[in-house]
């Protein structure tokens, strides 16, 4: 399967949607909200970052 970019923002977008409804249960809606939704897209996106950077080096090192 090739990601793209529609692909990658759709499964991205799923798996912080999926983190935020699981631990709404947990903790408090606007603790959610404003403590736990924003450091999960920080953390994906320098995931996300790293990922693709790798995946770019293991590909030229062909």
């Amino acid at each position: 399967m090739e990601f793209d970019f529609p692909k990658t923002a759709a499964v991205f977008a799923a798996l912080i949607a999926l983190g935020v409804v699981g631990t709404t249960p947990m903790m408090g809606t606007s603790t959610v909200l404003m403590m736990v939704l924003p450091s999960m897209v920080v953390f994906g996106l320098v995931v996300l970052a790293l990922g693709v950077k790798h995946g770019e080096y293991r590909a030229t090192r062909r």
